[in-house]
């Protein structure tokens, strides 16, 4: 064999090696594609829904508000004499706060008192008739005795109203409490309200206890839950929570808002809050009776509606809903689902309704 055939021996031999590992090449590829196309699909998490209570909270703005409050006014109209507390004062129940004058009161007074002596000593005098007298002079007598009664009880009665309204020109406070307001001094002219221009006297209002008022959203009155417990901060106090329960629900829905007014008692016996502050509110919610909730995944937002994709004979489903509680992960369901359903896990668009379906339970 000479030198050239030598060479293309080996250059024959080199091509049939480098031909054979190819083929093997691609025959393992086949392989490994034909065992990709007829492997079973992966199955689809599916989840059971849970039975039992959800519970939640929701924040929603509020207002702290006065446990009582209250304008004072003049009764009669009067001069302020003189002024006994000015804005910030604590008082007590039945504190003197202002004395008021009104001269054509005195008047009235001095007139009743008169009337009622005269009318009194004249009563005295038609008593002394002699019994020596004839039966027509006594009879005369006993008359005049019995009208000088009834206008003694006139008098009475007259001197006592004018009393009485000398008692308005007291002013008093009807309760303990904190004036925050005073809008007149010593000398100014005071009235009854009713001619549209009177200012109070003072504005009175009880600061140990509070009400803190929220008005809750329609959706979430059904969920509200009424024994527990309440926590709220404001904007002033940003590092402190109060806390409180409710106490009383109107009962109703506001036409305007929508919402039911709920209120709820505040022992402020530091008075760090004040009424009139902004509140923010955590309120309790707690789920209805004969509900199931499932995680927020499984439930899918479309353009017809909310649904759950219930698997059902190897089938997919799609189930009408209404949400209700959320607590961030899962949400209460409420529609024909029932703790043995099995549901898919991440509801998708994408797994239409009568789909076949392999699922993969979770564990």
């Amino acid at each position: 064999m000479n030198r050239f055939s030598t060479y293309t021996f080996y250059v024959l031999m080199l091509a049939a090696v480098a031909a054979a590992l190819t083929a093997c090449d691609e025959s393992e590829a086949t392989e490994k594609n034909i065992k990709k196309t007829t492997a079973a699909p992966a199955g689809i998490p599916a989840i059971l829904p849970q039975e039992g209570k959800l519970s939640a909270t929701v924040r929603i703005p509020g207002e702290v508000q006065a446990w009582q409050q209250v304008d004072l006014y003049a009764k009669v109209s009067s001069f302020v004499s003189r002024l006994y507390a000015d804005v910030g004062s604590e008082v007590q129940a039945g504190q003197l706060l202002a004395t008021l004058e009104a001269p054509e009161l005195n008047a009235q007074q001095n007139a009743a008192a008169s009337r009622l002596k005269s009318t009194y000593d004249r009563l005295l005098q038609t008593s002394k008739t002699p019994g020596t007298i004839s039966p027509n002079d006594l009879e005369l007598a006993n008359a005049r005795q019995q009208s000088d009664l009834a206008q003694l009880e006139a008098a009475r009665a007259t001197y006592r109203e004018v009393t009485d309204t000398r008692n308005y020109l007291q002013i008093r406070a009807p309760f303990s409490g904190i004036i925050s307001a005073r809008n007149v001094s010593a000398g100014a002219y005071v009235g009854p309200t009713g001619k549209g221009s009177e200012q109070p006297i003072f504005t009175l209002v009880e600061q140990k206890k509070l009400r803190l008022v929220v008005s809750v959203p329609e959706s979430y009155t059904g969920s509200l839950d009424r024994n527990g417990e309440v926590r709220f901060t404001v904007q002033s106090l940003p590092g402190d929570t109060f806390t409180a329960r409710i106490a009383r629900a109107a009962g109703a829905l506001d036409n305007r808002l929508r919402s039911q007014r709920v209120e709820m008692d505040v022992v402020n016996n530091d008075k760090k809050l004040l009424p009139g502050m902004v509140a923010e509110i955590v309120l309790p919610l707690q789920s209805g009776a004969g509900t199931v909730n499932v995680p927020g995944t499984a439930i899918l937002n479309s353009t017809l509606g909310v649904f759950v994709i219930r698997v059902k004979d190897g089938k997919a489903e799609w189930v009408p809903i209404a949400t209700g509680t959320s607590n961030g992960e899962r949400t209460e369901i409420t529609g024909a689902v029932t703790p043995q359903d099995t549901l898919i896990k991440k509801a998708s668009e994408e797994i239409r309704n009568g789909q076949t379906v392999q699922i993969q339970p979770e564990h």
